[in-house]
């Protein structure tokens, strides 16, 4: 049976406002669903109900923000349904950018932060190891949980929102850490040290956990590299796509699994993967749709690019220039994109030929030219959701393989320890 306290009692009869009352509400019935005894503070949220996919989600965004609704905590906001000062670039109908900006007038009225991007990670501040958040978007949640050992569930829309709202979640799930534990051993065996400094093992093997883990915690060791942070994000973005991964335990290397044992908890994996380097080719090889080399469009930065890769980028482009009739599109933030215009670097994009958008993702808005069928993207994520939410065919490499392939005008691999 749920518990309440009594500042959980006035927010829910309407002490607090109708607004509260709403949103506390929604928190108690999803409780009660989780089988929750209880509600725990959060300190943070990350809003993913920021994106425009249709009326019922601004119409409930408007209704919160009409009934005087305000964040009780700092609360960062998601990709929205477009980029909101660059969207007449692209071909999307003017009745859904009205909409979308709409929702996202209504989320800055209640007080979340614009900063309008699915890695909020990539900004201070961010969620420490133990603290209490509630965030929304498979990428970032897999992000606070493994890499940065915050503590969230996978909060879907419209319930993130209203976490923020009260300060409460309900007590269960990864907030608690008895289910921190890791459940399935994943055993790398005899992969070369020049296949875990490549930059597409990441998604590839996040690809490869997700379809092995689905949902439950997967504890990876035998990692003899430490991964940075950009690669530690594409594992997981396309771990949280390929299954339902919210944590993942590297041993050695993600702060919950100092040791084996530690990221267990003591307890003894349920089943135990040895993953080789054929099944990691595999793994390659499925986020590839697209036969033959013809190429419309290369797409980077999901998720968002972070300013080392606007660096790593730009260090690529040099002296390069996209062919006509291919186009080379950069998704990341406006904080990102702020310090990238500092450094040079989008100078040298659009010297190359190649255009930025900001605030969303290809994903989830109309953006893309119906004459686009054909995509290059070193993105797990994107490569894994395009063929179904885009209808695009997809050929997946390396930021290099994609630089190369936008310069060519169409699809070339550069020579990789993969083909070795």
């Amino acid at each position: 049976m749920l518990k309440l306290t009594g500042a959980d009692g006035e927010m829910l009869d309407g002490r607090r406002g109708p607004a509260v009352q709403m949103a506390m509400s929604i928190v108690v019935e999803m409780a009660k669903a989780y089988g929750a005894t209880e509600l725990l503070d959060i300190t943070a949220a990350h809003i993913d109900s920021t994106i425009y996919i249709g009326e019922a989600g601004l119409e409930f965004a408007e209704r919160l923000a009409g009934l005087g609704a305000r964040v009780a905590v700092p609360a960062t906001l998601n990709v929205s349904g477009l980029d909101e000062h660059g969207w007449q670039a692209w071909p999307i109908p003017a009745d859904w950018a009205r909409n979308a900006q709409r929702q996202m007038r209504a989320y800055v009225q209640m007080g979340g932060v614009p900063t309008w991007t699915c890695a909020p990670y990539q900004s201070e501040p961010r969620p420490h190891l133990g603290q209490q958040v509630a965030w929304g978007e498979s990428s970032a949640i897999v992000f606070a949980n493994s890499v940065l050992g915050a503590r969230t569930e996978r909060y879907p829309d419209l319930l993130d929102i209203c976490c923020a709202i009260t300060g409460r979640v309900p007590a269960v799930g990864l907030h608690l850490t008895e289910n921190r534990a890791g459940e399935i051993l994943i055993r790398l065996a005899g992969i070369p040290a020049s296949i875990l400094q490549d930059e597409v093992f990441y998604p590839a093997l996040g690809h490869l956990l997700g379809k092995i883990a689905q949902d439950r915690i997967s504890v990876v060791d035998g990692m003899k590299v430490r991964p940075t942070e950009d690669q530690l994000k594409a594992l997981g973005a396309a771990a949280a796509s390929s299954g339902s991964v919210a944590l993942f335990h590297l041993v050695g290397i993600t702060p919950e699994a100092p040791t084996l044992e530690a990221a267990f908890q003591g307890r003894l994996p349920s089943r135990t993967v040895e993953v080789t380097l054929e099944d990691l080719r595999a793994a390659r090889r499925d986020l590839t749709t697209a036969e033959g080399d013809r190429l419309d469009m290369v797409v980077v930065g999901c998720p968002h690019f972070s300013l080392a890769e606007w660096q790593q980028l730009t260090e690529m482009v040099e002296g390069k220039h996209v062919r006509p009739g291919v186009r080379f599109l950069v998704t990341s933030s406006r904080a990102m994109v702020q310090r990238a215009t500092e450094a040079g670097c989008l100078a040298a994009l659009e010297a190359f030929g190649g255009t930025v958008t900001v605030d969303t993702c290809p994903l989830t808005t109309p953006m893309l030219p119906p004459d686009v069928s054909r995509v290059m993207t070193n993105s797990g994520k994107h490569a894994y959701y395009a063929p179904g939410l885009l209808h695009t065919r997809v050929a997946f490499g390396s930021l290099a393989d994609c630089v190369q392939s936008a310069a060519a005008g169409h699809i070339v691999r550069v020579e990789s320890p993969w083909d070795q």
